[in-house]
Order: structure tokens, then C-alpha cells, then sequence
């Protein structure tokens, strides 16, 4: 992907977003593609589908080293999560 700088965008009232022209060109996003939204402390990874392990590795870290967060703090958030989802679904605890 070529470099792009940082661009902003507005959320919409019913959540709608709009990714920028340069930013879906410059990623190769289609119309009708469907993209991941990671959550990641207090950021989010907006990604085409199609996301590559490596780049999800390199995003991660972008992220994890720019909000102040441990591997270890990330990876409890991530285990509460799961285990709020799983009690949502299911209504008992998990592992």
C-alpha cells in the first residue's frame, strides 16, 4: 500500500462512516467489501477483510506501543472479553 497521511472522517448519526477516496484506493478497497473493526485499547484497526497476518502483526504493534498498554494488559482485556461474550451467549461462565 502506498504511504497515505493521516486523513479524518465523520461519523455519522447512525454510525455510518465513510472511508476517504485515497485511503480505499490506496488499500484497494471495492464497493460492497467487507472490512474488519478490531478494537485495540482505546484505538481501532479498520482493515480490509483480506488482511494479511503480517500486517495485522505490524498493526497491532503500532497500536499496542502507541496506547501505553502491556502484551500482558492487552491479552487480560481480551480474556474478559471473551468471557463476558461467552456468559452473553451462553449465561454461565466460561473455562
Amino acid at each position: 500500500m502506498e504511504a497515505v497521511k493521516s486523513v479524518t472522517a465523520e461519523i455519522k448519526a447512525r454510525g455510518q462512516l465513510t472511508i476517504p477516496k485515497k485511503i480505499r484506493e490506496a488499500s484497494h478497497m471495492e464497493e460492497g467489501e467487507i472490512v474488519s473493526i478490531i478494537p485495540v485499547g482505546d484505538s481501532i484497526i479498520v482493515t480490509p477483510k483480506r488482511l494479511e497476518l503480517d500486517e495485522a502483526r505490524r498493526q497491532f504493534k503500532k497500536i499496542l506501543k502507541g496506547s501505553g498498554l502491556s502484551l500482558e494488559e492487552l491479552l487480560k482485556g481480551l480474556e474478559e472479553e471473551r468471557e463476558t461474550v461467552y456468559r452473553e451467549k451462553y449465561g454461565k461462565k466460561g473455562r
